[in-house]
Order: structure tokens, then C-alpha cells, then sequence
């Protein structure tokens, strides 16, 4: 058995404030010498597609900030999902936060394991074209494998 350190993620979401998570955790884990696998299942699936459009809602996220009240009615609105979006993305950026884009691009080259859910790509008929090229397609076992020798597992 190694001496590696082994972090296993498993990501589910699929929104621009949910991507973040598992591509930073990975990371930098991968970092710090962890080998590190992450489990791409249901609509966090979509983020290991070539082109990404991740969206950002309040609705059910009572603690995201935001510049002015919003009431709950006028969040549902149309537009609204698209303009808070913007107005995260804008912001990140000025912060000078990695895009989802980036982060994903330096769990490559740290050769974190990324693994998508090959149930999850038959169940919503993805196109396997439409995905990165560095991933792996495999079920929950695959994931199992690595998860039941790693030190620290988690459900993103």
C-alpha cells in the first residue's frame, strides 16, 4: 500500500457556484502531493463540457450575497438567473478568482483523475464529443475503488 495521500471527490452540481468547490479542492490537494480523483455524476456532469454556460440563482440560496434586497417574486423573474450570473462572473473576475475554465485546466496538468459517470451520460444522452478530451468514463465501482482506499472522501 502507498504512502500517497488519496483525496476522492464526488461532484453533483452543475452551477457556476457548485464548480468551484471540487475544482479547487482537487487542486490543491494535487498540490500538496494527494492523488486525487474526482466523480463527475447527474448535472455535475456538465462541467466537463468543452463549453461552458454555468449559471448562478438565489432562488433557494437565501445566503448568497447580493449588491441590494431582492425579493424572493422578483428573483423568478425572467432574466433575472442570466443577469445574476453576470453580475458573479463580473465580479469573481475584478476579485481576481480562476474561471471554472482555468481551474479545470490546472486539475489536468496537476493529472487529477476526472471520471465521468457513464450512467448519468446515457441517462441525459450526452454526446460524448461534447466533453474535454482528458476524462475517463466509468460507473459508480470504478469510483469505489479509489474511494474505499482514499483518506478523505467528499460529496460535493
Amino acid at each position: 500500500m502507498s504512502d500517497e495521500k488519496k483525496l476522492a471527490i464526488i461532484a453533483t452540481k452543475g452551477s457556476l457556484d457548485w464548480a468551484y468547490p471540487p475544482f479547487i479542492l482537487a487542486s490543491t490537494a494535487a498540490a500538496l502531493g494527494y492523488e486525487t480523483e474526482i466523480f463527475f455524476t447527474f448535472y455535475g456532469l456538465v462541467l466537463l463540457k468543452k463549453k461552458l454556460n454555468l449559471q448562478v440563482t438565489s432562488l433557494g440560496n437565501p445566503a448568497m450575497p447580493m449588491p441590494m434586497p431582492v425579493p424572493v417574486i422578483m428573483q423568478s423573474m425572467p432574466g433575472m438567473q442570466s443577469m445574476m450570473s453576470s453580475m458573479m462572473k463580473k465580479k469573481m473576475k475584478s476579485k481576481g478568482v480562476a474561471s471554472v475554465e482555468e481551474l479545470r485546466d490546472l486539475c489536468i496538468e496537476a493529472e487529477v483523475r476526472m471520471i465521468a459517470c457513464q450512467m448519468t451520460v446515457d441517462l441525459f444522452d450526452f454526446d460524448t464529443k461534447d466533453f474535454i478530451d482528458d476524462i475517463e468514463y466509468a460507473g459508480a465501482a470504478s469510483f469505489f475503488e479509489f474511494a474505499g482506499e482514499s483518506d478523505i472522501c467528499l460529496y460535493i
